[in-house]
């Protein structure tokens, strides 16, 4: 492939972030009146997603569409950029909006939810973040934009506005502002000193933006106070945000904590890793092992932790932990299967992920229960539902032709061609801690006898504004394994040659 790759100056990075930027400002306007108010989400989400699907074709043949807003100094503006990874996050967040709005509606009115303006709107504002996100054209543009997602995020963690709710926000923010003050801006600011700008180096991952004769223990610092700065990943120690967010209505953990927020996270790794060191500075360096081995022990110890829960979404939760780091492990091995089957997994996990969350959802919908002890032989009685929660638990276990199979497949791949053994062996004992917290809830739910006392005559499907997004979900995580090049093709365009 052409290493020169053709950046054209095109307003087209910008449509989407421009559309999810009007959304919440007319949701606002239709509040007295639901069913617009609604119409609206769906509306934008289409347009969004089609601005996003018309830059493919050219992306795939290797073109970058670049846009700068304005310019604030010399080397940082607000820029935008549309490559081959900034696609893979603008499809999968764009086209599970007009999903997860369908399921919004069924899950919000069937509880007869308050302040659902205000939920609508924060969760607009939290697309339009993660549209900015993958279009950025820079490190600066970037941070504002993660910025936006955390404030705009943080209502709808505290939507039950009780002590747990409250308690959950303001954790929520400490970690993710704090770290994101702490780490990431003077991470930025050291960034342009040594730099001299803080635009991506694009079409080319190997080179990175530091000058060769910079300083090593400090671009290692700088490195550090990133990963250290990028909390929405939840690479262990700083994780502990995510499992308390799990108060937020099931909506909000199926689309935000398990795509737009936390794979905004690993997203971000995913472009300072490449875009801003480059895959020959991180190996010079020294910084792909000790990464991927810090990924890995995430993996695993997320893993043992959610065996333990009985929480249905704690538990989930914490498999969001463990396969976040996937994403960074996979790209930490600075290898051509490692990268694509990290950055690739930030799609392969979200569709199995979000029907998780949704069906956690729809059960809690019914039976007002998060107990995964008490839910045996509610399968029969929600077939769909656990039916959707057995296919994309086919993806974790990681069986063909799911999408999960790809992602491993792909990162075994990758740590055959680095020589790394301990990745290997942390991606077989995942598998096998996938099936042991997520297979028995399957079994539960359709062979296990009702507890004792329970009266399961009493229950049946959610609303199908729930059901039918949720299965459609669990489908596409299948299909997606009988076209494995739908997003590997786009990582290969963003690594132009290897």
């Amino acid at each position: 492939m052409d290493p020169n790759p053709d950046i054209i100056t095109s307003i087209r990075p910008l449509i989407p972030v421009a559309v999810t930027f009007v959304s919440p400002f007319l949701i606002r306007l239709m509040a007295k009146d639901e069913n617009r108010r609604e119409a609206v989400s769906f509306v934008l989400a289409f347009i969004t997603f089609l601005a996003v699907v018309s830059m493919a074709p050219a992306i795939l043949k290797g073109h970058i569409y670049t846009y700068t807003l304005f310019t604030i100094m010399p080397g940082i503006k607000v820029s935008f950029c549309a490559d081959g990874l900034s696609m893979v996050f603008a499809l999968i967040s764009s086209f599970l909006w007009i999903l997860t709005t369908s399921y919004n509606i069924g899950y919000m009115r069937t509880l007869k939810e308050h302040a659902q303006t205000r939920y609508y709107v924060c969760f607009s504002v939290a697309i339009f973040g993660a549209q900015g996100v993958s279009f950025a054209g820079n490190i600066f543009t970037l941070y504002l934009f993660y910025e936006i997602i955390t404030l705009f995020t943080y209502p709808l963690v505290a939507h039950y506005q009780n002590q747990e709710a409250f308690e959950a926000g303001k954790k929520y923010l400490v970690y993710l502002l704090g770290t994101s003050k702490l780490f990431f801006l003077p991470a930025m600011i050291l960034t342009y000193v040594i730099c001299g700008t803080l635009d991506f180096q694009l079409g080319d991952i190997h080179k990175g933006i530091f000058p060769a004769d910079a300083n090593p223990a400090l671009v290692i610092a700088v490195y550090v106070l990133f990963l250290a700065g990028l909390t929405k990943t939840a690479m262990m120690p700083l994780h502990g945000w995510l499992p308390s967010a799990m108060v937020a209505p099931t909506p909000v953990s199926g689309l935000l904590h398990a795509v737009a927020v936390v794979k905004a996270g690993a997203f971000s790794v995913c472009r300072i890793m490449l875009s801003c060191f480059g895959l020959d500075s991180l190996e010079r360096l020294g910084l792909g092992t000790p990464t991927a081995y810090v990924a890995g022990f995430t993996i695993i110890a997320a893993g043992l932790i959610a065996l333990t829960k009985d929480d249905i979404k704690a538990r989930i939760a914490y498999s969001t932990v463990s396969h976040l780091s996937y994403i960074v492990m996979g790209v930490a091995m600075l290898s051509q299967g490692g990268v694509e089957g990290g950055i690739s997994a930030i799609a392969h996990d979200a569709f199995p992920k979000i029907t998780l969350f949704f069906a956690a959802g729809c059960i809690i919908v019914v039976t007002g229960s998060k107990k995964i002890s008490l839910m045996n032989g509610l399968g029969r009685r929600m077939p769909w539902t656990f039916g959707a929660f057995a296919l994309a638990t086919l993806s974790f276990i990681g069986l063909a032709p799911a999408s999960g199979f790809l992602s491993k497949f792909y990162l075994i791949t990758g740590a055959t061609d680095a020589k790394q053994i301990i990745p290997m062996l942390v991606i077989l004992v995942s598998v096998l801690l996938n099936m042991a917290y997520f297979g028995p809830i399957v079994i539960r739910g359709f062979f296990f006898p009702p507890v004792d006392g329970a009266n399961m005559e009493q229950y049946a499907e959610a609303p199908r504004t729930m059901v039918i997004p949720m299965f459609m979900i669990a489908v596409i995580s299948i299909l997606i394994g009988f076209y494995p090049q739908t997003f590997v093709d786009f990582v290969d365009a963003y690594g132009r040659y290897w």
